[in-house]
């Protein structure tokens, strides 16, 4: 089985596809560090985030070791990533490494912003998560004071609102629900009641299948 999550509500949503793989035994690929990955070698070369030519190098070059380095998770890495993912030579080349992970046995969950759209458009299920924005800041606010970095709300609502629209727009792959992806608005829902959300999601697409 496939799950895809996919939405802007990104604080959360790393975690939510970790619990829900762990539930049910499957592989977990976050997408969204493989971008940041791209930018952080990007931002480390001193390069112009725009050129497509040193940022599908930098794609071409990943290692996988690396995903779970902490500098991806800083705001301005996240920044950068949102330039770097709307590059169509880039999609490109990351695109085949993430189905080929979401189709090894025993099943995956992938989350991203694109996985029900572009990436796995035959996922088995797929969930669209979203969250009012000035939750979202609060929460990303805390997540970076918890790091150590200083943060402040009101600019990073403001970025919030700013990569949304630049993801919703963009030429290639743009933000969007899979015309079969079922809403998940975890605004007022802890991770755990986030989780439990998922899985009613999940059970209740196997369970319709079933009865066919």
């Amino acid at each position: 089985m496939i799950i895809a999550i996919d939405g802007p509500a990104a604080s959360g949503k790393g975690t939510l596809g970790k619990r829900l793989a762990k539930h049910y035994g499957y592989r977990h690929l976050d997408t969204g560090v493989i971008y940041r990955a791209v930018a952080k070698a990007m931002l480390d070369a001193g390069a112009d985030l725009n050129d497509e030519m040193l940022a599908v190098s930098a794609a071409l070059e990943l290692d996988p070791e690396n995903f779970g380095n902490p500098a991806l998770k800083t705001q301005a890495v996240g920044d950068a990533a949102s330039v770097v993912s709307a590059i169509p030579g880039v999609r490109e080349v990351l695109l085949s490494f993430q189905r080929r992970f979401a189709e090894d046995s025993p099943g995956a969950v992938l989350d991203g912003r694109d996985i029900g759209t572009v990436i796995c458009p035959d996922a088995d299920v797929k969930i669209f998560v979203v969250a009012d924005p000035v939750v979202r800041a609060r929460r990303r606010t805390l997540e970076a004071k918890a790091r150590g970095e200083v943060a402040d709300e009101a600019a990073v609502l403001a970025d919030i609102l700013r990569r949304d629209e630049r993801d919703k727009n963009r030429a290639t792959a743009p933000l969007k629900p899979a015309a079969d992806a079922y809403l998940l608005d975890n605004s007022n829902l802890d991770i755990e009641g986030g989780v439990r959300a998922a899985i009613d999601i999940v059970e209740a697409v196997r369970a319709g299948r079933q009865r066919v």
